[in-house]
């Protein structure tokens, strides 16, 4: 709805001014299928792990008493951890910053917890709230 006003203001405003560029057909796309019912299309910012690209990916996570998870981070913001092949883990990611990652166990009253993340002479590590350090391996996109 706001769009839809956003666009007839910026009509009026091309209509008195020649400085004024008229709405791009993306908006006028938008506000035609929010006026319709339909929600906007989701758009997923890029975000960057410690290690520089992407933080959707797949990950061998080594913990710091010896195993060995693999881990996919989703591009809708979920995540996958298997030990040995069986799904062990489940939930929501959030990369708040490139040393930060934040994880939301799909269980009941789970709380976000954060890791701090950072890449010293090329390891990456993983540091939980208990002080505990995982590695991290990036194996796949």
């Amino acid at each position: 709805m706001k769009k839809i006003v956003l666009v007839a203001a910026l009509a009026a405003l091309a209509a008195c001014s020649k400085q004024a560029a008229p709405p791009t057909d993306a908006a006028t796309e938008t506000a035609a299928t929010e006026a319709a019912g339909a929600a906007p299309a989701a758009t997923t910012a890029e975000t960057v792990a410690a290690d520089g690209k992407s933080s959707v990916g797949k990950f061998k996570v080594t913990s710091h008493d010896g195993k060995v998870y693999m881990e996919e981070d989703k591009a809708d913001g979920t995540y996958v951890t298997a030990l040995d092949g069986k799904v062990v883990e489940t939930g929501k990611w959030e990369q708040r910053d490139r040393g930060t990652f934040c994880f939301t166990k799909d269980e009941k009253d789970a709380k976000q917890q954060c890791n701090a993340e950072k890449v010293e002479g090329g390891k990456w590590t993983t540091t939980n709230a208990k002080g505990e350090v995982s590695t991290v391996e990036r194996v796949g996109d």
